[in-house]
């Protein structure tokens, strides 16, 4: 009896879905034990099905930013930025840090409101997207040091998709009156 042995292809992946990406985050909280707030969602991020790697800057401390612009009176922010290599899609992630963020005891109360998380997706590879649900790169993240600072702590060369180097932004909103 002849018995050959025939190589058997690789077993599809498990977790199948598109090439991993670098999504950016921005964590802010001014409720709470912020910086145990941050440090457990960058934790939880991590944990996410489909997230490879999660790397979180130091926090900075910024003012509270409102509707009417910023707040000096309100509790201020902690922020930092989370740079996720994942391969969920950009709008299941969204959905997914929306998940954290009440786990983390949010409550929508009122639009830039004090919150103990807020989660923003700055920006998913060179995805771009302006729908009302999921607009990526994020519409004001060119107008925040809050967030350009602690990427580009992380990423000296990031680019944010339609709007610049980072670095760049930086300097240029440092520079304004």
């Amino acid at each position: 009896m002849d018995v050959r042995l025939t190589h058997l292809p690789e077993p599809p992946d498990p977790r199948p879905g598109r090439e991993p990406q670098v999504a950016v985050i921005a964590l802010g909280s001014n409720e709470g034990d912020r910086g145990e707030t941050l440090r457990a969602a960058a934790e939880r991020l991590r944990r996410l099905p489909l997230v490879d790697d999660v790397v979180m800057s130091d926090p900075i401390e910024s003012v509270a930013v409102k509707l009417d612009g910023p707040d000096p009176d309100a509790p201020r922010y902690l922020n930092a930025v989370a740079l996720v290599t994942t391969r969920l899609a950009p709008q299941v992630l969204l959905g997914m840090m929306h998940a954290v963020e009440e786990e983390q005891g949010r409550v929508r109360r009122e639009r830039w409101g004090d919150r103990t998380l807020d989660l923003d997706l700055i920006a998913y590879g060179d995805f771009r997207s302006s729908d009302e649900h999921l607009q990526v790169p994020h519409p004001r993240a060119a107008e925040r040091l809050f967030v350009l600072e602690p990427w580009l702590s992380l990423a000296p060369d990031a680019v944010l998709p339609g709007a610049g180097r980072v670095d760049e932004l930086v300097r240029r909103l440092k520079d304004e009156p």
